[in-house]
């Protein structure tokens, strides 16, 4: 990956961008944007579109979502500790004694997630399910009224996790999910740049795509494309634990990974595998029998119907603060993306 493609991912992805509240990193997605596009446009949700070849045919969507779990700040008890809620589906075991960041107007606040220390919990309390309403927030606030003059109820909340690299191509951070999906539409725009097209490419970075696939909704039905791809992560399951049987076999390193079943268009499908395999693009195989729970999903059933189709490449520890995944991966799946753009014309079939 080129130097300054992987300082745009660790940018998009150490920006705060909790489901509702990603005004910060749609404007970092903006000033990308901008740079390889015809047209740049931000829609009343907040989903970002780079527009290219507008007038070509066929209307291309590609989107990647760029929201990521976190929390909200819901109440602040007499003593200033902060009660919370999530903003997307997060396990709770994971929180108790985390850092994590309350994005304020006047800036970020840190704090740490409390719980009472193994040393003092009843053999009971021990065994009890984690519950979000029975942690807090201490932000080392002496009061509520010293709290309040810091943070406000409705201020979101996220793991302070920033980009590092493992061994080899192995990155981990938290966001993956999905600020890297809008890096590879970000990235594709890019290389399309000077290159002949026959199709009109609109690059979504869409918003609230974890807490109901909100911005992929409205802006499949503005861009009113003929073909939609949805980017995104799937779970990997080359670690202990996981079930292959019901999960199906998906190994971090070893390519995008390219779908089949109802969200997926056969010709579209069939197609990326095509391209695949000629340009000897690494990718994996996976199973889709219903709707996924992508951008897809949603764009598939825009106005009369969409050609959709989802690339995703896989993440070990999804919604985690310490999401793991390849950046040949991602190179995959950008050169996969880049070759379909270059490819389609208005003579493509997209009749099952």
């Amino acid at each position: 990956m080129r130097k300054d493609s992987f300082q745009f991912l660790k940018k998009l992805v150490e920006t705060p961008s909790p489901s509702g509240f990603e005004q910060p990193v749609q404007r970092v997605v903006r000033e990308e944007m901008a740079k390889f596009s015809d047209e740049v446009k931000t829609d009343v949700h907040g989903n970002v579109i780079g527009i290219k070849n507008p007038q070509g045919k066929p209307r291309l969507m590609l989107a990647g979502h760029c929201d990521e779990v976190g929390f909200m700040v819901r109440y602040i008890d007499e003593k200033g500790f902060i009660s919370f809620s999530a903003i997307g589906g997060i396990d709770a075991h994971l929180i108790p004694g985390k850092r994590v960041q309350i994005h304020t107007q006047k800036g970020p606040i840190l704090g740490v997630v409390g719980k009472k220390p193994i040393h003092i919990l009843r053999k009971e309390e021990k065994k009890e399910e984690v519950e979000l309403s029975k942690l807090w927030i201490d932000i080392g606030a002496k009061d509520k009224k010293e709290a309040e003059k810091l943070v406000s109820i409705g201020d979101p909340i996220t793991f302070s996790e920033r980009l590092e690299r493992l061994q080899g191509e192995l990155v981990v951070s938290r966001g993956f999910d999905d600020k890297m999906g809008t890096f590879v539409v970000c990235e594709v725009l890019r290389r399309i740049t000077e290159k002949p097209l026959r199709a009109a490419v609109f690059a979504t970075s869409t918003v609230q795509e974890e807490v109901g696939l909100r911005g992929a909704r409205t802006a499949a039905y503005s861009i009113n494309p003929q073909i939609g791809i949805a980017v995104d992560v799937d779970v990997a399951t080359d670690y202990p634990g996981v079930d292959k049987k019901k999960e199906g076999e998906i190994f971090v390193g070893k390519g995008a990974v390219l779908y089949k079943g109802a969200n997926i268009n056969p010709r579209v499908g069939e197609m990326l595998i095509k391209i695949a395999t000629e340009e000897s693009i690494p990718y994996q195989l996976s199973g889709a029998s219903g709707a996924t729970g992508t951008d897809a999903n949603v764009i598939q059933i825009s106005r009369a119907g969409v050609a959709a189709a989802l690339v995703s490449v896989p993440l070990r520890y999804l919604h985690t603060p310490v999401e793991v995944l390849s950046l040949e991966d991602i190179e995959n799946a950008v050169k996969l993306l880049t070759a379909f753009v270059l490819r389609i014309n208005e003579e493509i079939n997209l009749i099952p």
